[in-house]
């Protein structure tokens, strides 16, 4: 367990590695709060509750009417639908993690629009995050090494499709009640898509320097 926890643990290395479109706007990004009503509608979205906010935009607890099931909706903030080109990157990300079919990430079902507002619809995870999980007190390390297996197996698919997740923190891994980690790409405010990582050239040993004979 321990040897594919440090396997695994190569490909969190890597995370500063790349240039996010988020980062790019960055600079640009300024999301001011502007809360959505209870129960106001979305297209086929009922909002329910507001679970979060930060800088690239609000999350909120939904129902979906057409599916009959709970959801996130992040509502975006309003740069993306005035610059085209940012918007067409953002979608192709979008696509590109909603390709990511992994038990410990967090699934991607769509990105709308409705009227002036751009939003994406994600799985609710239920559970605490490890954020929360941390504040109530030290992890014993059979759990913890059972955490982090499961955090570096979903950055390992991640990076095997050509994503990179620059943003991964306590705050965006979800614990479910089941003890099961669901990491949030869409919450990341850096994120970037780029070609799948290729592995390291082994590295070579020098051999020492040989002593010159004397006489």
């Amino acid at each position: 367990m321990r040897r594919r926890f440090l396997a695994s643990g190569r490909c969190a290395r890597s995370l500063l590695a790349g240039v996010s479109l988020v980062r790019e706007l960055d600079s640009l990004v300024r999301f001011e709060d502007m809360p959505i009503e209870h129960h106001t509608r979305l297209g086929s979205y009922e909002i329910l509750e507001p679970i979060g906010a930060g800088g690239m935009g609000e999350v909120y607890r939904a129902r979906d009417t057409k599916l009959e099931r709970e959801v996130a909706v992040k509502v975006l903030p309003a740069i993306f639908a005035e610059a085209p080109e940012r918007l067409a990157r953002f979608e192709r990300d979008a696509k590109l993690l909603a390709s990511l079919n992994h038990p410990n990430i967090a699934a991607i079902y769509g990105i709308e629009r409705s009227n002036s507002i751009l939003f994406l619809v994600l799985e609710l995870v239920p559970g605490e995050t490890l954020a929360e999980r941390l504040q109530r007190g030290p992890i014993p390390v059979e759990e913890a090494i059972g955490l982090a297996i499961q955090i570096a197996d979903a950055l390992d698919a991640a990076h095997a499709k050509g994503v990179i997740h620059r943003d991964l923190k306590p705050a965006n891994v979800k614990i479910t009640p089941t003890g099961k980690t669901k990491s949030s790409t869409s919450a990341s405010r850096k994120l970037s898509t780029r070609r799948a990582l290729q592995p390291m050239p082994p590295t070579r040993r020098r051999s020492p320097p040989r002593k010159r004979a004397s006489g």
